[in-house]
C-alpha cells in the first residue's frame, strides 16, 4: 500500500535498511543506542532493522562498550564475508581484476597487461573472463556468492534494452560494443549475477570520494591522468557523478591531431600517449620496445635524475608543457563548476604528480578566474593505482546498499538507476 507520497512500506523498510547499513559500513562498529540519532530512526525501528539485517547474516556483533551506570552496549558492524563484489578496470596498459569482501578487502587479485592489439573486444572479454575465474578460484568464492562486478572502461557507456550496457569508445576504436552481452555470452557466472559497466573515471572517482582525497567534499572533480585523460564531476546536482570528457575540450585551435580524430584535444597534449610522442618528435630517446609505463618511468628519469646527474633539457621542457596545459584544462573545470577540489588519479597522474603538481597548480590558477581559483586545492588521489578497480567494485555495493541489503533480482535487465543514491550523504559524512 502507498502512501501519500507515494512510497509503500516495503519502500520504508528498504529506506530504513539502507539507512543502517550505511551508517555502520561508513561509522561503525556503532551501538543500536548510537545508531538513533545517526539515522534518524526511533529505537523501536532501529532494533527492528538490526534484528533483520543480523537474521540476514549482514550484521554481526563487534563487541562492546560500557555505558553510563548501565549494561554494556553491544557494538555492531557490517559483517565482511556476507557479500563478494568484483571490480575490473579496463585500462590502457593493462586488464586489472580485484574480488573483495563487502567491506573492500581485496581477497585475490588478477592482471593480464595488453599487447599491441590491446583493445581487441574478444581480447578484453578474454582477460575479463580469465580474470574473474582466476580470483574467484583463487580466493575459495563460489560465483553464486558475488553482488555483482563492476567494470570501469574507457569511453561512453549506455543502457541498452536486451543488450545491457554498451560502449563507445571512439579513442581504442569501439562502436558502440555491446560489452555487457559480449560478456555474459559464455560466461560461467550465473544469469543472476549483475554487470555495472561504466566509464573509468567515474568508477576512480567513486572510489575517491567514498574513501579517498574527495571525502567529505559536496563538489569535487577526480581527473584521470593516463594514456588519454579524463574527469569525474560530483556536485550536489550530479551526487552519482557524472563523466565528462574533458579529455576533448579544444586547447588548441588547428593543433595536434587526437586520438579521437579531431584537432587540438586536451588529451593530445597532456594524455601519456601524447606526451611521449611530443618528447620522442623532440628528439628524446624512447626506450626500445618499451610499452607506457616504462617510457615515462625513463621520460621521469631524464627531466630528474639522481642528484649529481644532469637534467635532460628536452625532457624538462615537455613535462613543463604538459603541466601547463594541465592547468589550463583544469582552469577550465574550476570556471565552469567551482569546484571544492580537484584530485588527480590515473597511473601517469599518480607517476607524475609529485613533481607537475606545483606547477600545474601554478598554470591553473593563472588560466582560472581568481574567485574559483582561490576556492579550490589541487591534489594527488590519495587511493593508488588501484582506485579504478575499487571505484568499480563499489558499483555493486551501491547498489547492494541502495536495494536495503537484498541482493538484485535474477529476471532484472540490470541495475536500477537507484544505485548511487546518497552519496552525497556518504561523502558529507
Amino acid at each position: 500500500m502507498a502512501g501519500r507520497n507515494g512510497r509503500t512500506v516495503r519502500d520504508l523498510r528498504r529506506g530504513n535498511r539502507t539507512a543502517v547499513l550505511q551508517r555502520l559500513y561508513f561509522d561503525g562498529p556503532l551501538s543500536r543506542f548510537e545508531l538513533g540519532p545517526a539515522t534518524g530512526l526511533s529505537s523501536g525501528s532501529v532494533s527492528n532493522v538490526v534484528a533483520e539485517l543480523i537474521a540476514d547474516g549482514l550484521v554481526e556483533e563487534a563487541g562492546s562498550v560500557d555505558s553510563d551506570g548501565g549494561r554494556p552496549r553491544i557494538l555492531l558492524r557490517v559483517a565482511p564475508g556476507s557479500g563478494h563484489m568484483i571490480g575490473i578496470d579496463v585500462g590502457e596498459t593493462r586488464v586489472r581484476i580485484g574480488l573483495f569482501d563487502l567491506t573492500l578487502t581485496e581477497l585475490a587479485r588478477a592482471e593480464r597487461p595488453l599487447t599491441q592489439q590491446r583493445y581487441e573486444v574478444e581480447g578484453i572479454v578474454g582477460h575479463v573472463r580469465d580474470g574473474i575465474t582466476e580470483v574467484l578460484a583463487g580466493a575459495g568464492v563460489g560465483p553464486e556468492r558475488l553482488l555483482g562486478v563492476g567494470i570501469g572502461v574507457p569511453g561512453i557507456v549506455e543502457r541498452m534494452p536486451r543488450l545491457g550496457a554498451v560502449v563507445h569508445g571512439q579513442t581504442i576504436g569501439w562502436d558502440a560494443v555491446p560489452l555487457e552481452q559480449r560478456l555474459r555470452d559464455g560466461s560461467q557466472l550465473p544469469d543472476s549475477v549483475p554487470y555495472f559497466i561504466d566509464n573509468g573515471a567515474r568508477t576512480l572517482g567513486q572510489a575517491e570520494m567514498w574513501f579517498g582525497g574527495g571525502r567529505g567534499a559536496r563538489n569535487a572533480i577526480v581527473v584521470l591522468f593516463g594514456s588519454g585523460v579524463g574527469a569525474c564531476l560530483v556536485t550536489p546536482e550530479v551526487e552519482h557523478g557524472r563523466a565528462v570528457e574533458w579529455g576533448h575540450l579544444t586547447v588548441r585551435v588547428r593543433g595536434r591531431r587526437c586520438r579521437c580524430g579531431a584537432l587540438g584535444c586536451l588529451e593530445a597534449y597532456a594524455g601519456a600517449e601524447s606526451l611521449l610522442a611530443r618528447w620522442g618528435e623532440e628528439g628524446g630517446t624512447l626506450p626500445e620496445g618499451a610499452d607506457e609505463e616504462a617510457a615515462l618511468a625513463a621520460l621521469l628519469a631524464g627531466a630528474y635524475p639522481p642528484e649529481g646527474g644532469a637534467a635532460d633539457p628536452v625532457a624538462l621542457a615537455v613535462l613543463e608543457e604538459t603541466a601547463e596545459y594541465l592547468g589550463a584544462g583544469l582552469s577550465d573545470l574550476i570556471n565552469l563548476f567551482q569546484p571544492e577540489r580537484i584530485l588527480i588519479g590515473g597511473w601517469a597522474g599518480l607517476r607524475l604528480g609529485a613533481r607537475l603538481l606545483p606547477s600545474v597548480r601554478r598554470h591553473a590558477a593563472s588560466y582560472a578566474l581568481r574567485h574559483p581559483a582561490g576556492r579550490v586545492t589541487i591534489d594527488v588521489g590519495r587511493l593508488g593505482p588501484e582506485a579504478v578497480t575499487v571505484g568499480a567494485a563499489i558499483l555493486p555495493l551501491a547498489d547492494f546498499f541502495a536495494r536495503g541489503g537484498r541482493r538484485a533480482e535474477p529476471a532484472a535487465e540490470g541495475p536500477p538507476p537507484a544505485w548511487h543514491t546518497n552519496l552525497a550523504e556518504r561523502v558529507a559524512h
